[in-house]
């Protein structure tokens, strides 16, 4: 079977890696670099319980199905492409105020407690604590991915826009990649395919700790912000604080009033991060459905996508792979929530 999937982003290289897996002739077309749109932006947060808080049924079991994937998939995928994607199971702090219903697995912890796990916190009532939140490092995600990838047969190119989708072709302004199927993987740029995606621009910081200072064990949740700690990172350790919300169109660009605005509310949560030195300041494209939960179905006879993650690309991606391969390959059924039929 011929594949070729559009965008090299997180989803379109696992679907990619796990097609070639089982034996299906892969090409991927990337207008740009591989993972260098939202995958690249992305704070690499496995965040089944924060980001989950008034989700419908459908994506809270598909969040706890990505989840309990990522172990295993972040062991293969590091196996075989020889590169450390940094996964690690550090929990999460989620501050006040205390959920009405408290979600499965998560603890409330008092002031007290609640500082005694991150001791640089500033004074708070309480903090919920979900001990099964995780992290990997997206940008090593997205280089991990492309060597499996191309490990495991798969052909990728870069630097090709693909202006059309047909049912039996990809069509480029260089000529048609003929295929059995299709995928369109390309993020908040499947818009300019017809897709019903709505570009949401993030902008983010990195800070680099002060000499002496250590970073917070946890991700930190609060004041409309989360601090994601990187440690060892590189040469230093760096915590990245994040996102903002934008409807921007397609603009990527970076403002001064985002970056201080990002820096106020962390120092509200820690206020010794005021001596912390900006280390990065980027910006991404989160791809939005109508509704905010994903595409992932047929489009038409032998188009498929894979699409509308918004804030939960780096989730999702182990079960987005696995799931969108068993469809293409008629072994599975479309979750009716995610169809992409809906907006029909």
């Amino acid at each position: 079977m011929k594949v070729a999937i559009v965008g090299a982003g997180v989803a379109g290289l696992g679907i990619g890696w796990r097609l070639a897996q089982a034996g299906a002739q892969v090409i991927v077309l990337e207008r740009g670099e591989p993972g260098m749109g939202a995958s690249f932006a992305a704070a690499g947060m496995i965040a089944a319980t924060a980001e989950m808080a008034d989700a419908p049924p459908a994506e809270i079991a598909f969040a706890g199905q990505a989840r309990a994937l990522w172990p295993g998939f972040a062991a293969e995928l590091e196996a075989a492409s020889g590169i450390a994607i940094g996964y690690r199971k550090n929990g999460a702090l989620m501050l006040e105020p205390r959920p009405a219903i408290q979600p499965p697995g998560t603890q409330w912890l008092d002031g007290a407690a609640a500082q005694a796990r991150a001791p640089m916190l500033a004074p708070v009532a309480g903090a919920l604590w979900a001990p099964e939140e995780a992290q990997a490092d997206s940008r090593a995600l997205s280089r991990a991915l492309a060597e499996a990838f191309r490990q495991a047969g798969g052909k990728l190119l870069t630097g090709t826009l693909v202006t059309a989708l047909e049912a039996k072709a990809a069509v480029t302004p260089s000529g048609r990649h003929e295929a059995d199927a299709v995928i369109l993987a390309a993020g908040a740029w499947a818009a300019c395919l017809g897709l019903p995606i709505t570009p949401v621009k993030g902008q983010m910081i990195a800070l680099s700790p002060s000499p002496g200072a250590a970073i917070p064990e946890s991700v930190i949740w609060g004041e409309g912000v989360y601090l994601v700690p990187r440690p060892n990172e590189g040469e230093r350790s760096r915590l990245l604080i994040g996102a903002t919300v934008e409807e921007a169109g397609f603009d990527l660009g970076l403002t001064a009033a985002a970056r201080a605005d990002l820096r106020a509310r962390a120092q509200r949560l820690i206020p010794g991060l005021a001596d912390w030195t900006l280390a990065e300041h980027w910006a991404g494209l989160r791809p939005r459905s109508p509704d905010g939960l994903p595409l992932l179905g047929r489009l038409a006879s032998g188009v498929f996508v894979a699409g509308g993650q918004y804030r939960n690309g780096i989730l999702f991606a182990p079960a987005i792979a696995d799931h969108m391969r068993d469809l293409v390959l008629g072994r599975a059924e479309v979750i009716p929530e995610f169809d992409p039929q809906r907006f029909k």
